[in-house]
């Protein structure tokens, strides 16, 4: 008689894990990724010239009074007469001296108080808190303080220029330089680079995007500043036209004031973006969206 020697039960465990091994099932064909591509140039200008085209089409058709809003092709004509008299060049040359000179003492302050408090931790206990307190204050708001101050001359105007663009530039480049990766300056350091050294070559390219997106928002706040000041308490420049045109309800000219504003606007931010194109094309993000 033979006798048949059962074999050991396997433990729960080694049932639940060693479970039948089931054939990988083979993989999906991927579609190739396509590569996003920039639109069109005049795609930009769809909704503009579609807004002049239906203001057109309204005041031709009298569904709007040309003293409440005036026919782009009667701006047109007003704006000719300006370029050709000379009064409009002689405004637009003042307003651009203006923003350039303002915005030149600003951002240059902004981006000397954001290294210097970015960079030591002395500077920042001794002029930060001072300077988030004056953020706060609209500086539109001491026009009158300002008018007091310097009067109405081209000191009161560049000074509220440079007030206005002083704060975000001083943001963006403290906070720039915050976000810097302290893996990137520890490596510096251990490789002997000097702290002159570490700034230029780690520090200023890790915070050049946070700076220029300061400067870009510099831009628009300077434009906005400038509007009021010109408006308020000037004697030439584009918002004095366009509240010498009040006077005499010229809305024509004031419309095209506010045209060459938004232009202005326009080309300012065209500029802050070939800006970045142009130093941030080492970086990755930028370059894939200039290669889009």
């Amino acid at each position: 008689m033979s006798l048949e020697v059962a074999a050991p039960a396997a433990p729960a465990s080694s049932l639940r894990t060693h479970r039948p091994h089931h054939a990988a099932s083979p993989a999906l064909p991927t579609r190739p990724g396509r590569r996003a591509t920039a639109p069109p140039a005049f795609v930009y200008w769809l909704v503009p010239v579609g807004v002049i085209v239906a203001v057109e089409l309204a005041s031709r058709l009298a569904l709007v009074p040309a003293w409440l809003l005036p026919a782009p092709s009667a701006v047109a004509v007003t704006a000719w007469s300006l370029i050709v008299s000379g009064e409009l060049p002689q405004h637009l040359l003042v307003s651009l001296r203006r923003v350039a000179i303002g915005l030149s003492i600003g951002a240059s302050l902004g981006l000397l108080l954001g290294f210097a408090v970015g960079l030591s931790r002395w500077m920042e206990a001794l002029a930060d808190l001072s300077l988030q307190m004056l953020r706060t204050i609209p500086h539109l708001a001491l026009l009158p303080l300002v008018i007091v101050w310097f009067g109405i001359g081209e000191e009161a105007k560049i000074f509220l220029v440079a007030l206005g663009t002083l704060f975000p530039t001083y943001i963006n480049t403290v906070h720039g330089i915050r976000n810097v990766d302290a893996k990137l300056t520890e490596m510096a350091q251990a490789y002997g680079l000097t702290p002159r050294e570490r700034v230029l070559q780690v520090v200023l390219p890790g915070a050049l995007p946070g700076i220029l997106v300061g400067l870009r928002y510099a831009f628009g706040v300077a434009w906005l500043t400038l509007v009021v000041g010109e408006t308020i308490a000037a004697s030439s420049g584009i918002g004095y036209l366009a509240m010498d045109a009040r006077l005499f309800m010229r809305t024509d000219v004031i419309l095209l004031s506010v045209v060459i504003y938004a232009l202005l606007g326009a080309a300012s931010d065209g500029l802050s973006r070939l800006m970045e194109r142009r130093f941030l094309r080492w970086h990755p993000n930028y370059n894939r969206a200039s290669k889009a």
